[in-house]
């Protein structure tokens, strides 16, 4: 599976923003949460004095395809979760919480046999697409065979175990999909899978498996919106220009905690301006929020000016080195330890932009994960296994032993500042263990795919990834699985070509596992190997620095798809 966000800031240099900035939940809650007052428990926002107005939203160019199913940017998926919706999604809320699966076009989470392989959903009623047309377990049979009709990016990674996929992705056309079975008398849906997965539930609440009209053509819609059930719609789209979007007057609230009314009755998407013209239009009033980068020269202002309007909030991503174990000198354990040993992530940190917007990582699944705590074991640590330096002597030592001293090594860094930055201090650190190093500076969607693809022998690289969904196996199978270890392709997720076979069976009983707390124990158990073999080294792990305007307000965030826009008010 491929981490859908890219690069979130590019801070350089020591730049601090003001420790008064927002974290999570720091106004009220959204309606329908737990915390939210009587009033809108309900998730219905007719009546109050907040609804109403319109949001404006800004980016540097659009996101890509309309096609739900399709399109993998946050800043299309982050307006998506509002207008679609799936048999599942994720709860409306901030922290932790926002990482809850919860019914949504199905009346409740599905009944499980015991043997992990029929997932059971009985679909609402009366429900319709913004188009009129009434949601029938015709329209999810249709929009789950869809998936593989149109390619999906998730079709074999997330969707590949269901029962008749793998003819699907062998002959899309002509796709049957006999683990989907229906009962329009009873509005039932089967699922039917080959082998038990215990995040197959995750899997359904990610925006790729939205339901949509059975009708839908099995082509890409690109520039044409598709009906949805959220509450929102597309009511016009200029790729050049403008995204505009309505209330789908044919939504009502079925579950506050999967889709509530929303605030704004419209939001208007503008392309075109620069990150740094964005920033300023917010300062000025004239956008409500902007869907890029935020640019590392403007951080500080807007920490000591702005400080009531930016928001400080958690990230499920890192950065991370890939060391082609294909290619010497990392095809030696000992030298990818010994990095692992000299790496400063202090430094990177700084790097980054500083400790309120990053911190060190030494471990691939960031913290927030479940299956993620595991003691450090590289660089100089403390008596609790927290890493506290590098350990340059023991990396030294490791060189020595290992007999690569003095060979060629090329980093692959993507050309954006951090990258950049980065790039120089690894190369330093490389060249200050023996290595002839050098770095070859690429655009991040070159680099990207260069690194993965075996046949350019790249011996390391520079990355960073991003949680689809809340599981160590969207970071450990997807960056050092044996099945994302793919020669000559730029897909190629696990870019190390690393292929373990004590570490793949580790993770497979995980990803088969319907026991929570098995599940966490073997991803404990798999993190440290994986730690322990080196071909991924977790430099840091980010935070996410969102920047509003003075007049939006009850901001909320998900640790999925970042601001709640349906939360949000503008009056």
């Amino acid at each position: 599976m491929r981490g859908r966000y890219g690069l979130i800031l590019a801070g350089l240099g020591a730049v601090l923003l003001a420790p008064s900035l927002h974290g999570q939940g720091a106004q009220a809650a959204p309606p329908g949460a737990e915390e939210a007052s009587p009033a809108m428990s309900d998730g219905i926002t007719r009546g109050s004095p907040h609804r109403g107005g319109g949001l404006r939203l800004t980016a540097d160019a659009p996101g890509g395809t309309l096609d739900p199913q399709i399109n993998y940017t946050s800043e299309y998926i982050q307006l998506f979760v509002n207008m679609y919706d799936g048999l599942v999604t994720y709860r409306q809320a901030d922290g932790t919480r926002g990482l809850e699966v919860v019914p949504d076009l199905a009346e409740a989470l599905p009944e499980v046999s015991a043997d992990g392989l029929v997932w059971a959903f009985r679909l609402r009623e009366g429900i319709r697409f913004s188009n009129g047309a009434p949601v029938t377990v015709e329209d999810v049979a249709a929009s789950l065979r869809r998936i593989y009709k149109v390619g999906s990016p998730t079709a074999l990674s997330f969707y590949g175990n269901i029962t008749g996929a793998k003819a699907c992705l062998a002959d899309p056309a002509h796709c049957r999909l006999e683990g989907v079975t229906t009962d329009p008398a009873t509005r039932r849906i089967t699922i039917r899978l080959d082998a038990p997965d215990g995040e197959f539930l995750q899997k359904l609440a990610f925006p790729h498996a939205v339901i949509l009209p059975r009708d839908t053509p099995a082509t890409e819609s690109a520039l044409t919106p598709l009906p949805g059930t959220g509450p929102y719609r597309i009511t016009h789209y200029d790729p050049s220009r403008r995204m505009e979007i309505g209330r789908n007057p044919y939504f009502r609230v079925w579950n506050p905690a999967a889709q509530s009314e929303g605030y704004v009755d419209r939001i208007d998407y503008d392309f075109g301006l620069s990150d740094e013209a964005e920033v300023t239009a917010i300062e000025q009033g004239q956008y409500d929020s902007m869907l890029d980068a935020k640019p590392q020269d403007r951080l500080g202002e807007l920490g000591s000016r702005f400080t009531d309007q930016v928001h400080l909030q958690p990230l499920l991503g890192l950065y991370y080195l890939a060391l082609n174990v294909h290619e010497p000198p990392f095809d030696s354990l000992a030298v990818r330890q010994a990095i692992n040993h000299a790496i400063d992530r202090h430094a990177m940190t700084i790097l980054y932009g500083g400790s309120a917007i990053a911190e060190p990582l030494c471990q691939i699944v960031p913290h927030g994960i479940a299956g993620a705590d595991i003691p450090c074991r590289f660089g100089r640590l403390s008596e609790a296994g927290q890493w506290r330096g590098p350990d340059i002597d023991r990396a030294r030592a490791l060189i020595r032993q290992s007999g690569h001293a003095g060979q060629s090594v090329t980093l692959v860094v993507p050309n954006q500042a951090v990258g950049l930055a980065m790039g120089v201090y690894l190369r330093n650190m490389l060249q200050s263990l023996g290595f002839q190093a050098s770095v070859r500076p690429m655009t991040p969607a070159t680099a990207e795919g260069y690194a993965r693809n075996s046949d350019n022998h790249v011996q390391i690289s520079l990355a960073y990834w991003y949680a689809d969904y809340p599981s160590p196996s969207t970071f450990l199978d997807s960056l050092l699985g044996c099945d994302n270890a793919r020669p000559h392709s730029d897909s190629a997720t696990n870019a190390s070509g690393f292929c373990h076979p004590g570490l793949q069976t580790l993770m497979t009983q995980a990803e088969h596992s319907l026991d929570a707390g098995q599940a966490r124990a073997l991803w404990e158990q798999a993190g440290t190997l994986a730690m322990e073999q080196s071909a991924v080294i977790p430099l840091i792990q980010m935070r996410y620095v969102d920047f509003v305007s003075k007049r939006l307000g009850n901001y909320h965030y998900s640790l999925l798809n970042h601001m709640l826009i349906s939360q949000v008010w503008v009056q």
